[in-house]
């Protein structure tokens, strides 16, 4: 595995906890317009790397595994989930937690591993290095997300 991509995706996990490390009580529920709150976006992202570490793993350990999307707006709408009023110290957590134990197996893995692939419910192939791809850019995205729904007033 190259160890810039390793780097990269380890960098993009301290740029999303730096975002969400500014989104203190009083903002933490502003929002742009139609938009998602920091603590929505928050959760999310939380959720979407449980999500991404289950994947990971099928991929490296059942051949061609499928990898099943899901509804993230009817997560985010759904009142158990608790995107809406839920703290997000255990959100950060899980994100932090699920990122460092992918970062370690991503370190372990050799070319082969990098060309597994799997079929993606709604996009169709998937190897493990789309997930990288996919899961280097999703935190960055959400992490700018966070600004402007802090920025909101």
């Amino acid at each position: 595995m190259d160890p810039s991509a390793v780097a990269d995706y380890r960098a993009a996990t301290e740029e999303f906890l730096a975002a969400a490390a500014l989104a203190g009580p009083p903002a933490l529920d502003r929002r742009v317009a139609d938009g998602w709150s920091a603590r929505q976006v928050i959760h999310h992202v939380a959720d979407a790397e449980a999500q991404s570490y289950a994947r990971l793993r099928r991929l490296l350990a059942e051949p061609g595994p499928l990898i099943q999307g899901y509804d993230e707006g009817a997560w985010a709408a759904c009142p158990a989930l608790g995107y809406e009023e839920l703290a997000v110290e255990n959100a950060l957590a899980v994100f932090r937690a699920v990122r460092a134990a992918s970062a370690d197996l991503l370190e372990r893995l050799t070319p082969e591993d990098l060309a597994r692939e799997g079929r993606h419910t709604e996009s169709g192939a998937y190897s493990v290095t789309t997930w990288l791809e996919t899961y280097t850019r999703h935190p960055r995205e959400h992490a700018a997300q966070l600004a402007e729904a802090l920025a909101a007033g």
